[in-house]
């Protein structure tokens, strides 16, 4: 069976077209998000493999779950992937979907984990730094982990950058191995 990666990428090229054409990039980008996080719910995940409730049944609930916050095309994207059995592949469609849409926007997400606190001034220096790497806006979210020793990690996409003191050691062992 293909990977789901490979079967989601249509879904989410489509629906990147859609809502680009509409100008509502941001609009799909939260019917989608709830729509996956309706999906994963442990008892929908039961149901939408059970071959025993229809389809259409399945679709209905989870529009229904999600209230107003779909578009007549949200329900029938919802619709859609309910016929054809595709709605496991709701979190991969939002992710892949999320993915062009950063790419449209010329944005990135970014992760900094620190030894110690950082201040929002050096958290704006560091966006900044990236920004200028990788011409994109940087969105950095930050969070602390004391086993790092000192320095930071930075992750944004496939760029990681580790400039922590527990990764220096680890690189000079390597190196020292050998």
């Amino acid at each position: 069976m293909a990977e789901k990666s490979t079967i989601a990428r249509p879904y989410a090229e489509a629906v990147f077209a859609l809502a680009k054409e509409q100008k509502q990039l941001k609009a799909w980008s939260e019917m989608l998000q709830t729509a996956a996080a309706v999906a994963m719910n442990d008892d929908m995940q039961a149901m939408i493999s059970n071959t025993n409730v229809r389809k259409d049944q399945v679709a209905k609930l989870i529009i229904d779950v999600c209230g107003n916050k779909f578009s007549a095309e949200g329900k029938n994207l919802i619709r859609l992937l309910a016929e054809n059995r595709r709605l496991s592949l709701l979190a991969e469609i939002a992710a892949q979907y999320e993915a062009l849409r950063a790419e449209e926007e010329k944005t990135i997400d970014a992760e900094m984990i620190a030894a110690f606190e950082v201040s929002a001034a050096q958290q704006k220096q560091i966006a900044e730094k990236l920004k200028a790497r990788l011409g994109r806006e940087v969105s950095l979210s930050c969070r602390v982990d004391s086993t790092l020793l000192g320095g930071a990690i930075i992750k944004a996409g496939d760029l990681v950058i580790d400039g922590s003191t527990k990764g220096q050691i680890q690189k000079l062992s390597i190196e020292l191995a050998r």
